[in-house]
């Protein structure tokens, strides 16, 4: 692998590293070897949440690369059940502690919560709060709407450095990527690779779409590092997850090609506009409400 591992520089002047690894729906006792796998192939970006119970295998991952603390970004999200300004300071407690760290470079909320927004809000002051006491870096949202986006931002001092949200070829978001640039907002994309995809009741593999197929032959790549290039040049940052070494390296061989703007107009014409997941605002205190424990 040749060319530099890209940054983006977040709104407040934090630098985060582009490409991050994702470990949601790790089993835990996947989650520390492959941490470990990826910090050692050179990743320096690790994105967690409270809600996948995998924070203190991702700490332990840390610990067990050698990799020094100081070189390394740590995201992490809090869930709706933590919500509300005291609750979510405790979150922040629970999750720093089973990552081992005393400050975390981004702290998310995950959900929207718009039947009890205002449990939203509480939390995201609460995140206002670590920002200025430097227990955390930077702060954000995770699947908000350029409708609850512009709420938030109306009624909280400090603008969301991320609004991390479902981003791929098949789904491209265009008006909340358009929302989070207005706001000087970074989109960062879960399921940057689509994975298993559903339109209209038919199965779409990204990695056999013949658009992704032919680009890869074009640059000597798999679809699937054609698909995160596409997101890097489009200035996104993206968390592809695996746990398995030889999937982890090759996502983060994508640093010595760059797609020309025909090839980005190419992928952006996949877009279905239909999500094939579960629509955020679904998602309720009163069916997801679950506990996190210490």
């Amino acid at each position: 692998m040749t060319g530099t591992y890209p940054h983006v520089t977040l709104n407040n002047g934090i630098s985060m590293p582009a490409l991050g690894l994702g470990v949601y729906q790790s089993k835990p006792e996947e989650t520390m070897g492959a941490v470990a796998t990826a910090l050692n192939t050179g990743y320096r970006h690790l994105d967690t949440a409270a809600a996948y119970f995998n924070e203190a295998e991702v700490g332990e991952g840390i610990r067990q690369s050698g990799i020094d603390r100081s070189e390394i970004f740590i995201e992490t999200k809090l869930w709706i059940s933590d919500y509300g300004y005291d609750e979510a300071l405790h979150g922040f407690e629970k999750s720093s502690r089973k990552l081992g760290v005393d400050t975390i470079d981004l702290l998310l909320l995950h959900q929207p919560l718009p039947a009890h927004f205002d449990k939203t809000m509480a939390a995201y002051k609460a995140l206002e709060t670590l920002l200025a006491d430097g227990r955390v870096r930077a702060i954000g949202v995770s699947n908000q709407s350029p409708e609850e986006l512009e709420r938030l931002i109306a009624e909280t001092d400090v603008v969301p450095a991320v609004n991390q949200i479902q981003v791929h070829p098949y789904y491209t978001q265009p008006e909340w990527r358009a929302a989070n640039e207005k706001h000087g907002i970074l989109t960062q994309c879960w399921s940057p690779i689509a994975g298993a995809y559903t339109y209209n009741g038919n199965e779409k593999n990204p990695f056999t779409e013949p658009t992704l197929v032919d680009l890869g032959k074009k640059y000597s790549k798999t679809p699937a590092q054609v698909m995160l290039r596409w997101h890097l040049d489009h200035g996104f940052s993206a968390i592809p997850k695996s746990v398995k070494p030889e999937r982890i390296a090759e996502n983060f061989d994508v640093f010595d090609f760059s797609l020309t703007a025909d090839d980005i107009a190419a992928i952006d014409a996949l877009n279905t506009g239909v999500s094939g997941s579960i629509d955020p605002d679904s998602i309720t205190l009163e069916e997801r409400g679950m506990p996190i424990p210490e």
